[in-house]
């Protein structure tokens, strides 16, 4: 049995000499490489807004237990060894790693965006400026509350605020942990306390949160996100990685794979099965997620286990070194070049593409400038530098760091302010004078006429009264609401830029109480945000003394949209008065219905979705028609 185990050391040893790696360097584990590949392609994944992932977003997640416990660990060898923790160097080590590469991605964004699209450029200066003080979290929290900035095009630096709650970690964790090393000898008050203040982030977050409301405050904030990293500081606390030995029994490694794998399967379900809108993740189900991830951590971490060796498999290794960057460019790729209103779905060739340009540039981004500033690769040339002319000596760290900042300065601070993002405000202020417009032009008339004409002739197949009508919206139907008042006369339209479902059950109220709602009611909403299946069976429960109920779905380029149209299709469903109107696969392939946020509607989309709404009310009231017909004949 013991040359078996010292057997498979040596082979592990072995293996990952082969492959560049010393098994002895200091803290180095590869199976975490590995584990940081998947939770960047988890995160691309949830970015690209395949299916399969929902919860890819909990990608961020598994990083943030990494980094929790690789800087404990680090941090508590350094307490070991001199009794102290050395501060400025630790933060010194810190900006090395992540700066250049930060630092060079907005560079390089704010190029573009200057170059190619410069109406972006003044909304994109102050998340540029958040970034670099890494408080992008935070600015993220006070900007997106306002809903005329939701629906502009999608910031390529939104996804920084992840960063932002790291480097805050990074800043204040080593001040309290050397306070806490200092103040309780024993380590068990230490362990306590961080269990405390873990607990307090995750209650936090599960407090905060408002089922059916926007989770931005407890998704960004670094007080309700916290406890991921602090469920990895933990681990370290008990499961130091200095301790570990390759030298385990045969029931105990089956039995340390098995809690990893255990711990895989729940990491790799969550991913699979749960949503950013969904109420479980913000009360317990994120720190659940952390403590499944530590587990997994743990085991992948151990020089014994063969998950770890699994995990540290070359080419999955590599990616895990070069997450970093991915993460840095996958977004900002694949958001500047996505199409500007996407009704096809998945486009695999662009899809393919983007995943492979973001690891490209990560790729050039570690060796060109990452790992020269790191690690001084520069040294190698450091005797034969004297007999190169100026012009062909490799830079100094101090100037690539001074040049990228004053090229950041530039780009941030001194470029042209060229325009604002498109909001929501102004294409709905626009609809007027875009109408009035289109009836001046005698060929905007001419291609109107044929859908106006089909809803004309639907109109006097139909015996429908506008005045029996209710139509609960938000913007979408403030622009709808000049065709249906065409077509269905004395229609009651209750539309309001912004609202969301769990404002309908009060606007019905006060349209009751004034005599206002009809006995056929539509709901319009789902745009702005998602909402829960108790939020939307209690605005049904609302209309019970009205005759039909009418749900339309949505098509909005936004994370919400899926949870959106399940949640209405499975409701739908259950009650019996009610049904659904497919928005989604009508507007299918139509781009030309769309303004450029994706959401709100031109000429030609008005028409088409008045059109859709009244064919359904038509072809409902002649379901209708022909069922009293059938019961009078079979009582006949």
């Amino acid at each position: 049995m013991n040359c078996s185990k010292k057997s498979d050391q040596s082979n592990w040893q072995s293996n990952l000499q082969k492959r560049g790696v010393r098994a002895d360097s200091s803290g180095y584990m590869p199976g975490l490489d590995g584990l940081r590949a998947l939770a960047v392609f988890a995160v691309i994944a949830y970015h690209l807004k395949l299916t399969w992932a929902p919860g890819g977003l909990l990608g961020v997640s598994l990083f943030f237990v990494l980094s929790g416990y690789l800087i404990t660990n680090i941090l508590l060898k350094q307490w070991e060894r001199s009794g102290s923790i050395d501060l400025k160097d630790f933060w010194l080590r810190r900006a090395r790693r992540l700066l250049p590469a930060l630092f060079l991605m907005l560079a390089g964004v704010m190029l573009w965006v200057m170059l190619c699209a410069p109406e972006r450029l003044a909304a994109l200066k102050p998340e540029a400026l958040a970034a670099v003080f890494y408080t992008s979290n935070w600015y993220l929290i006070f900007h997106q509350v306002s809903y005329f900035e939701s629906f502009g095009p999608p910031s390529p630096l939104g996804h920084l605020w992840s960063l932002a709650v790291e480097e805050q970690f990074y800043l204040f964790w080593p001040l309290l942990l050397g306070w806490g090393l200092r103040c309780f000898r024993q380590r068990k008050w230490l362990i306590g306390g961080t269990v405390a203040v873990t607990l307090a982030s995750a209650a936090a977050m599960a407090m905060i949160y408002i089922p059916g409301h926007d989770p931005s405050r407890v998704y960004y904030g670094t007080d309700t996100r916290v406890f991921a990293l602090l469920v990895g500081a933990l681990l370290a606390m008990v499961w130091p990685s200095g301790k570990m030995t390759a030298d385990l029994s045969g029931k105990k490694r089956l039995a340390l794979d098995g809690a990893g794998s255990l711990g895989l399967l729940v990491v790799l379900l969550m991913i699979g099965k749960t949503s950013q809108y969904q109420t479980s993740l913000y009360q317990g189900g994120l720190l659940l997620f952390s403590v499944a991830a530590a587990c997994l951590v743990a085991v992948l971490s151990h020089p014994a286990s063969y998950l770890g060796q699994f995990f540290g498999w070359g080419p999955l290794r590599w990616l895990g070194g070069c997450s970093y960057g991915i993460y840095l460019w996958h977004y900002p790729v694949i958001i500047l070049t996505n199409p500007v209103v996407n009704t096809e779905g998945l486009n695999l060739s662009l899809t393919l593409g983007q995943i492979a340009l973001s690891i490209t540039l990560a790729a050039l981004s570690r060796y060109l400038i990452e790992d020269p500033i790191r690690y001084g690769r520069r040294k190698r040339v450091r005797r034969r530098a004297p007999a190169l002319q100026w012009w062909q000596r490799p830079l100094a760290h101090s100037t690539k760091i001074t040049v990228s900042m004053v090229l950041m300065f530039l780009l941030v601070f001194v470029s042209p302010d060229e325009g604002m993002e498109t909001s929501a405000k102004a294409i709905a202020e626009s609809q007027v004078t875009t109408e009035q417009a289109q009836a001046q032009t005698p060929g905007t008339v001419k291609e109107d006429s044929a859908a106006k004409g089909e809803l004309a002739e639907a109109d006097k197949k139909s015996d429908i009264k506008g005045e029996d009508i209710t139509v609960i919206g938000d913007s979408l139907m403030i622009n709808v609401e000049p065709a249906l008042q065409e077509h269905l006369p004395g229609i009651v339209i209750d539309a309001q830029i912004g609202r969301q479902m769990h404002q309908a059950p009060d606007v019905m109220a006060k349209l009751q109480k004034e005599g206002e709602l009809g006995n056929i009611v539509i709901i319009e909403l789902g745009s702005n945000g998602a909402f829960t299946e108790k939020q939307l069976m209690q605005t049904l429960d609302s209309l019970q003394g009205t005759t039909e109920i009418v749900l339309v779905n949505t098509r909005v380029p936004k994370p919400w949209e899926t949870v959106v149209n399940e949640t209405l299709s499975k409701v739908a469903e259950s009650y019996p008065k009610t049904r659904l109107i497919d928005w989604y696969s009508a507007s299918s392939g139509h781009g030309d219905y769309f303004y450029s946020d994706g959401v709100h509607l031109t000429q030609t989309g008005v028409e088409a979705y008045g059109e859709l709404l009244i064919e359904a009310l038509i072809s409902n009231q002649n379901d209708k028609h022909k069922s009293c017909y059938n019961n009078k004949k079979t009582k006949g």
